[in-house]
């Protein structure tokens, strides 16, 4: 007879009482809630009041969101439903259940908490040797925003849209001068539609007075902070997300802004290097998006050794050759970064610039999500991408130190 393990699913001990037996001591769940333990919630908790019905405590909810994203799970009803049947999420959970809607509630809320999540978060790195900042490399990606591009507004399309109702109005006046009087029903449905169409009609000017403060020719109807933003593919509606990334591939700072071009953004990712990590970085590597006159000026002012080419010198570091029809350096800033870039050791620095962000935005993108949003408006896709990057920082810290007695 053939010696099987022994088999029974509908055994009434199916799993031992502790779950490290289970899952392992170094598992990433027990990082995080150890973690998360260590973090002052003060920013979480001023939000809830004593009155009313009990709410989960925010460690709670922070831990599992933490944990999700960083396995790459977005969304709040996968989440409910990975809390009710994995092992690790129901630990987090401290076995218990909250809803798709509390958990959505507290991630579209919690935006400065968040923030002060990130915050601390990159301090323990830095308290454990990481995150350290002779250099850092600064990158920006385009993720989708969760709405259509083709929903999108324009003032050719609204007045157009006035005018179609305008005519339907004008339609059913008609209609309604036709009717008999004594058809009462006939009447009252008359009556309704106009009253709809009219007040169609008096949205429009409003819409079109938004479309008009945004300053750009299109706006979305469902998601209006989002904008239409260059990528290698063409056009996606969206946001643009900043990262600096230190040597070790830790995020140190983030944003997510309506940034149609990157040259805006080097001098806010640099300050906010400064305010996350209490000092500037000794030397910042981007790529040509970030270029401008008064950025490369500006670094200089900050003494900030700074590799940003112009798009004619990146050209010619990307393909290793020179480019024809080079463009002379006008600015005495720019000649001082083309002979700096141009060197042999300023050449395998900044080569250094691709190895350090781009996994980190790969990884954002590809495992975690982060190609496009769940929520909608600057203000909460801002928390979503917080999170991604908490998350990415956490797993970082784990596969240095699973076990950092800084914690214990």
């Amino acid at each position: 007879m053939p010696n099987f393990y022994e088999y029974n699913p509908e055994q009434g001990y199916l799993l031992p009482p502790n779950v490290r037996e289970v899952l392992g001591e170094k598992h990433l769940c027990f990082f995080i809630h150890q973690a998360v333990e260590r973090l002052d919630l003060g920013e979480f908790e001023k939000r809830y009041s004593e009155e009313g019905h009990p709410a989960y405590h925010p460690a709670l909810l922070l831990k599992v969101w933490l944990y999700a994203y960083a396995l790459g799970v977005t969304s709040s009803r996968r989440l409910e439903q990975r809390i009710r049947e994995d092992l690790a999420f129901r630990y987090l959970a401290g076995g218990a259940q909250p809803d798709y809607w509390a958990l959505n509630e507290f991630r579209k809320r919690h935006g400065r908490g968040m923030n002060e999540v990130f915050t601390q978060v990159v301090e323990l790195a830095r308290s454990v040797g990481m995150g350290r900042l002779g250099q850092v490399a600064i990158d920006s990606t385009r993720i989708a925003a969760n709405a259509a591009a083709d929903s999108a507004e324009t003032i050719e399309k609204l007045r157009a849209q006035r005018a179609k109702i305008r005519q339907r109005i004008r339609g059913w006046q008609r209609q309604c001068e036709e009717q008999d009087p004594n058809e009462g029903a006939g009447m009252e449905v008359a009556r309704e539609a106009l009253e709809r169409l009219e007040q169609r009609l008096a949205q429009i000017p409003a819409r079109m007075e938004r479309l008009k403060k945004a300053g750009v020719n299109k706006v979305s109807r469902t998601d209006a902070d989002s904008r239409f933003l260059r990528e290698r593919q063409g056009f996606v509606l969206g946001y643009t997300a900043t990262v600096a990334v230190s040597e070790d591939h830790l995020i140190v700072a983030q944003q997510v802004s309506q940034a149609s071009n990157d040259n805006g953004l080097l001098l806010p990712m640099v300050e906010a290097v400064e305010r996350e990590c209490g000092e500037r970085p000794g030397r910042a590597l981007a790529d040509s998006g970030f270029f401008s006159q008064e950025n490369l000026e500006e670094m200089e002012r900050r003494q900030i050794d700074a590799y940003v080419p112009d798009s004619h010198l990146g050209r010619e570091l990307n393909r290793g050759v020179r480019v024809r029809g080079h463009a002379a350096a006008r600015h005495a800033a720019q000649q001082r970064m083309r002979r700096k870039l141009r060197s042999p050791a300023g050449r395998t620095i900044y080569q250094r610039r691709k190895e350090m962000v781009e996994p980190v935005l790969g990884v954002l993108k590809e495992q975690r999500g982060m190609r496009r949003f769940r929520l909608r408006g600057l203000a909460k896709v801002a928390v979503e991408f917080t999170l991604a990057a908490t998350a990415l920082n956490l797993t970082r810290i784990w596969r240095v130190q699973p076990q950092l007695r800084i914690l214990t």
